[in-house]
């Protein structure tokens, strides 16, 4: 990308051409609609303060809120405060209910989840999370037996002379490509379930349990009922494996050396185990929040602004309470609403429309966004661009020495325009480094399909997704207000309030690739 510091060279007439970098290095030209700095655009950013981000963002991260959980009471919470303020600053309600207009666009969702994970051998019982850790998605909500098969290192030569057809089997993994591999293998045999011994001793997998048990969590949010599969994956330890197979411990570990015998069903007898699995759906409901500007001659089209506001809810005594994911897009959409709403009070309403839409579910698989593009208050066809707003109020590792950034992703990959239109007002305005890491195609973090934009852009609308990078509090309890940068939060907000202004009162609509 070139990075001019002097915004006067950036006065643009209509019949030149702009130069830009694209993700893969290579020099391309896009014509650049004339862009000049707008007296009228500076007087309404100057409403964007550090003050109001930091009010509504105390708020809407505090523990009163309780992490925002999606379907949850701090969701609905979170939801009743950003409805008011656009109650406040008159933005128009437009979501048709049974009872007449209003903010909230309710939907239905299914928190699937497991009740009851165990194993059995007579009178004994090792439950997940405990004793074991469980992954799958069968629903076994009574007891079932089920004949249990050591295979040793689980390899193909293992199960000669041997049937397992509908058989849970016990193999040793050290890695999950080996650990692959071989359920493959046991796959192919005709097991139904598999019991992995993934550490040498119960307490190597005391210690794994306390440090990975909680991605074990079989518990999701999904805007269908989970039905059940055929994955059923429990890992423990050899000892347990010895009590489950009731053999001894030195005879379990000596059958599973890769000299054993091929066969290690020689040493080591079936056995006859319980397991319980018991899934659930339960369903709740959510909203996404939406509040609108009419425009005035180009108000069919829109420019849809938006940042999720769920997040993690709580574990335990600890609240996950997301200021910077994604409080601080939240508050940065509220404070572009408020700009946009004292323009129009004051005559100076945008020519096409403005949706302000704070939305639910992303964390729980961008569904929120899903159910909006599948049930539009505005035909997709008139939604000429989608601002995404997911995380700025922070410094990640790499900018550290030069703060004063924001990634920016998806720009160019339907509207080489709408690159120029944000590259253009950055440098009238806020004169950031826009950082295009992570909009590379071969992106290994693939963010482009990790937010909410990305449900606009399948529908070929023009995006922008405005970013800050993953930080040592990301998806912890540890992300608070107090660890929030408001002057960055601040510029980074009127980034995406000029844009929006352009793209809302240019002459023509973006042109597509």
């Amino acid at each position: 990308m070139i990075s001019v510091n002097n915004a006067s060279k950036w006065l643009l007439s209509a019949s030149l051409m702009w130069y830009s970098f694209n993700s893969s290095g290579q020099l391309k030209e896009v014509e650049q609609p004339f862009l000049e700095r707008d007296a009228i655009a500076e007087q309404y950013a100057r409403t964007i303060t550090e003050g109001d981000l930091r009010d509504y963002l105390i708020i809407l991260a505090s523990d009163a809120l309780e992490g925002r959980e999606t379907g949850a009471r701090g969701q609905k919470m979170a939801a009743a405060l950003i409805e008011q303020h656009f109650v406040d600053n008159n933005l128009s309600a437009v979501v048709k209910g049974n009872e007449g207009w209003g903010y909230q666009q309710r939907f239905e969702l299914y928190r699937n989840h497991y009740q009851d994970i165990y194993l059995s051998r007579g009178n004994l019982q090792w439950n997940h999370q405990e004793d074991l850790l469980f992954y799958g998605n069968v629903n076994l909500p009574e007891e079932t037996i089920i004949n249990l098969r050591f295979v040793g290192q689980g390899e193909l030569e293992n199960y000669q002379d041997l049937d397992v057809k509908d058989h849970m089997v016990v193999f040793y993994a050290d890695s999950r490509t080996d650990r692959s591999r071989k359920v493959k293998i046991a796959q192919e045999q005709g097991a139904r379930g598999f019991f992995i011994i993934n550490t040498d001793s119960k307490e190597a997998f005391d210690q794994y349990l306390k440090e990975y048990g909680k991605y074990f969590v079989q518990s999701s949010i999904d805007r269908e009922a989970a039905e059940a599969g055929d994955v059923m994956m429990f890992f423990g330890h050899p000892q347990l494996a010895a009590e489950l197979l009731d053999t001894k411990l030195d005879i379990l570990n000596s059958a599973m050396q890769k000299k054993s015998p091929k066969n290690p069903l020689r040493k080591i007898n079936a056995s006859s185990i319980g397991v319980k699995a018991q899934k659930m759906s339960v369903e709740i409901t959510t909203e996404n929040v939406l509040g609108f500007i009419e425009g005035t001659d180009k108000k069919d089209e829109l420019v849809v602004i938006t940042a999720h506001y769920d997040h993690e809810g709580v574990d335990g005594d600890e609240i996950y309470n997301g200021a910077d994911d994604d409080g601080s897009g939240t508050v940065a959409v509220l404070e572009i609403a408020q700009a946009f709403a004292e323009a129009k009070s004051d005559g100076h309403g945008p020519r096409r429309s403005l949706l302000f839409m704070a939305v639910t579910g992303e964390e729980k698989g961008l569904l929120g966004s899903s159910y909006y593009v599948d049930n539009p208050v505005f035909p997709l066809e008139k939604t000429v661009a989608n601002l995404n707003i997911d995380m700025i109020g922070r410094v990640d590792k790499k900018h550290h020495d030069q703060p004063a950034y924001v990634y920016v992703i998806g720009a160019d990959r339907l509207s080489p325009q709408l690159h120029a239109i944000n590259e253009g007002v950055n440098a009238l305005y806020t004169q950031m480094q826009l950082d295009y890491t992570y909009n590379a195609p071969d992106d290994p973090n693939r963010f482009y399909y990790r937010s909410d934009h990305y449900n606009f852009a399948k529908h070929n609308i023009p995006i922008i997704f405005y970013f800050n990078g993953t930080h040592e509090d990301y998806h912890r309890p540890s992300d608070t207000v107090e660890k929030i940068r408001f002057d960055l939060l601040k510029k980074r907000t009127e980034l995406i309030y000029y844009t929006a202004w352009e793209l809302v009162n240019q002459e023509d609509r973006l042109k597509l690739k």
